[in-house]
């Protein structure tokens, strides 16, 4: 029985438990709580009303307390635009106005600076620098960016950068023959299956996410390696259930395992080809970039 057909009967079954399996596959769980049991993320204590605005619990605040919180809020109000380009950031007033120390705040600015949102220099202080110095690859920055006024810039920029480096890493892949990153990406197919069988966009979600980082490594290219965490952005802002897209369908999974079995045969074109026509089924891409062609 071929790939395709063994995940698509998986994916028709309903099973009642988790995908039994050993090592990294008990990390995707089958079942979630409803939605409305989820704790939903609240905007952080202060009495300014620019922090309703910077609700968005994003990567820099995960499990780092007030320090992550700071950086998310300062990073998402300087991202859409309230605190605009030369503007003087004095550590003093972001203490009094947030109830944080010094320290706090010092080492949040840090983070900040280290991504190209503010700068600090003597006898200046610490100012906001303008979107052209921004490191807009880092994860945190895409974030803020596809929630924030520029969301529709950033998805299809997400998109042509995606349609760049995907492509090629399939290909790249299918050539190196790294048998153990293989059957990863094809345990991450079998687990998405599963998940749509049940309905679970979270747990299709992640191995998702784990699928387009694993291929990209399997790549062999460290530069483009560097450049799986924009994937992973990508994938977050434009694909996962937090953003109410529509619900993974048969057409997206058909196309994974075409790159999975590609893979296995070293069939580098058309693995680039299952590749990119993945890329089109999504409706943001498809905005962007032409139909693959037809190989004669």
């Amino acid at each position: 029985m071929s790939t395709l057909a063994h995940t698509m009967m998986t994916a028709a079954r309903s099973a009642d438990s988790g995908l039994a399996g050993p090592g990294e596959l008990d990390r995707y769980p089958y079942t979630e709580a409803p939605a409305g049991e989820r704790a939903a993320a609240r905007p952080w204590g202060g009495s300014d009303s620019e922090l309703g605005r910077a609700s968005r619990r994003g990567a820099a605040s995960r499990g780092r307390g007030l320090h992550g919180q700071l950086v998310q809020q300062l990073g998402q109000m300087i991202v859409s635009g309230d605190l605009g380009a030369d503007r003087p950031l004095v550590p003093e007033e972001i203490g009094q106005r947030f109830e944080v120390s010094r320290t706090v705040v010092r080492e949040s600015l840090r983070v900040l600076e280290a991504k190209g949102l503010v700068s600090a220099r003597p006898n200046v202080g610490t100012r906001v620098r303008p979107v052209s110095d921004w490191n807009l690859l880092d994860p945190d920055i895409i974030e803020w960016r596809a929630f924030g006024p520029q969301r529709d810039d950033q998805r299809r920029e997400l998109a042509e950068l995606r349609w760049t480096i995907e492509p090629l890493a399939a290909r790249l892949a299918a050539g190196h023959g790294r048998e153990d990153l293989q059957q990863r990406l094809g345990d991450m197919v079998e687990i998405m299956g599963h998940a749509m069988g049940q309905g679970d966009t979270i747990t299709f979600s992640r191995a998702d996410a784990e699928f387009h980082a694993l291929l990209i490594q399997a790549a062999g290219n460290r530069m483009l390696e560097h450049l799986s965490g924009i994937v992973s952005a990508a994938l977050h802002v434009s694909g996962g259930p937090v953003t109410g897209c529509d619900r993974p369908g048969e057409a997206s999974l058909a196309h994974h395992v075409r790159i999975v079995d590609a893979l296995a045969s070293g069939d580098s074109a058309g693995a680039e080809t299952a590749m990119r026509q993945l890329l089109v089924v999504h409706p943001d891409v498809e905005r962007v970039v032409p139909a693959p062609r037809e190989q004669h």
